[in-house]
């Protein structure tokens, strides 16, 4: 498709805004505050994630939860726990980090240990969710030390730093993922190179690579969670925090517009709690009617055969509003697509919706995995997008599994069902289907180019008897 060109008399555009001195109705504001709820819902639900972690002052696991103050980072010392419940659609591919940044109060120092041939990417985005850093093994990265800062920083970068990367926010995001394999041998091996990931401000670099005993971290209880995400988008509070949030990332290009008037809506309802009171039931509206129906996967993406779907502008959306908060609200902190490619998958070959109460194979042909350089897996989520503990604690298939059965013409058959195969070979290839609906996510990490440009797509989840 074309892109839009600019209005020839674009930069003199006059007036440069509302005019912020008219009264405006009710309707008016409602019809504003239902598009911006719809845009801006990412931002917002990054923005509160910042002011969560801001009440954490040490390193520590609450429950199966990362805690870190800002401007550092936890790691985990294996795969996530089945009963995480703030970022839908976990994996157990691969042990993680957490941290959120506050460039806004200072720079922040990243380390990169020496990871040998094991995998890895770290993946780093701005409150937009839009990545500003390249850091992994498929970019050949070296060990070192990382700078990261924000859009306003103009400090001197010491020596030793390796290379700089810079956000187009004050608030950011960092999820680092380690690749490990399904043995106990591995799960040993990796604790060490854990140690060296290790992230804290610049007053703190010293030239030094820093170490942190990640096994050693306090534990403590957790609240009980719900079923669902936790909630960090409330149409009640958003236009409380929706101007401040707008402060932090500033408008892109050909944003400003867009900009200005959310802003001159928000100083319209400032004081008047009719215009205020429309806003709130607009956002309510929205959420309802075009937040919460991309929670289904079906519901969006680039259609596939054997109605799987993808996405190819991953933690790069720029101005794509609709993609960047089909993917927050479904499965939000994805990386770039050169560095992970993920497909999705809610319905069987027939179009009917998966769920417990039939069986299912995925049958990849000899050679037909998902081919990659890294390597691959096949995820089993709840209705909302979690993991459910079951008798084999196994919530993924793919490249970490050691044990699993292929035929003899070369071809691996998983089968995905509630109940246990009674056969030894294809309950070595089984992935438990949790109660009621569920969906499949194949992810192909440092995907090769059959991936990218959809020469190779997942096959068909097949019904069996």
């Amino acid at each position: 498709m074309r892109p839009t060109e600019l209005s020839p008399a674009w930069a003199r555009a006059l007036p440069p805004g509302p005019d912020t001195r008219v009264a405006i109705t009710e309707a008016y504001a409602a019809h504003v505050a239902r598009d911006a709820f719809f845009w801006a819902w990412p931002l917002v639900n990054l923005f509160n994630r910042r002011i969560a972690f801001s009440k954490m002052k040490e390193h520590r696991y609450v429950g199966p939860l990362l805690d870190a103050p800002l401007n550092r980072l936890t790691m985990l010392t294996d795969y996530v726990d089945p009963d995480e419940r703030n970022v839908a659609c976990p994996n157990q591919d691969v042990v993680y980090g957490l941290g959120m940044l506050a460039l806004d109060v200072s720079p922040v120092v990243i380390q990169v240990p020496d990871f040998g041939d094991r995998f890895w990417v770290y993946q780093i985005v701005d409150l937009r969710t839009d990545s500003f850093v390249q850091l992994g093994k498929m970019h050949g990265s070296t060990p070192g030390f990382y700078l990261l800062a924000g859009p306003d920083w103009n400090g001197e970068v010491p020596a030793g730093i390796t290379r700089v990367f810079r956000a187009s926010s004050k608030t950011g995001l960092v999820a680092p993922r380690i690749f490990q394999d399904d043995t106990a041998q591995d799960k040993q091996a990796i604790q060490q190179v854990l140690t060296g990931i290790v992230m804290y401000p610049l007053a703190e670099y010293d030239g030094q690579m820093k170490s942190i005993d990640w096994s050693r971290l306090p534990r403590v209880a957790a609240a009980p969670h719900g079923e669902e995400e936790t909630r960090w988008v409330l149409p009640e509070k958003f236009f409380d925090e929706l101007a401040q949030v707008l402060a932090d990332a500033p408008p892109l290009a050909g944003e400003e517009a867009r900009y200005a008037q959310v802003l001159a809506v928000l100083a319209a309802a400032d004081g008047d709690p009719k215009l205020k009171q429309a806003m709130i039931e607009a956002a309510r509206l929205a959420e309802k009617e075009l937040v919460n129906p991309l929670f289904q996967f079906r519901n969006y993406g680039q259609r596939l055969p054997h109605h799987w779907s993808t996405i190819s502008n991953e933690s790069a959306f720029g101005t794509d509003y609709f993609t960047r908060t089909a993917v927050a609200k479904s499965n939000i902190l994805v990386n770039s697509p050169d560095e992970t490619k993920y497909f999705y998958q809610d319905l069987d070959e027939t179009g009917a919706r998966l769920d417990s109460s039939h069986r299912y194979t995925v049958s990849f042909p000899k050679g037909g995995t998902p081919p990659v350089n890294g390597f691959w897996s096949l995820s089993i989520y709840n209705e909302h997008h979690f993991f459910v503990a079951n008798e084999i604690d196994r919530y993924s298939v793919g490249t970490k599994n050691k044990d699993l059965a292929f035929d003899a013409d070369g071809s691996l058959t998983i089968f995905v069902q509630s109940d246990a195969p009674a056969d030894p070979v294809q309950r070595a290839n089984w992935l438990p289907a949790p109660k009621g609906d569920f969906s499949l996510y194949v992810r192909a990490y440092w995907p090769k180019a059959a991936a990218m440009d959809g020469s190779w797509t997942p096959p068909a989840v097949r019904l069996r008897p």
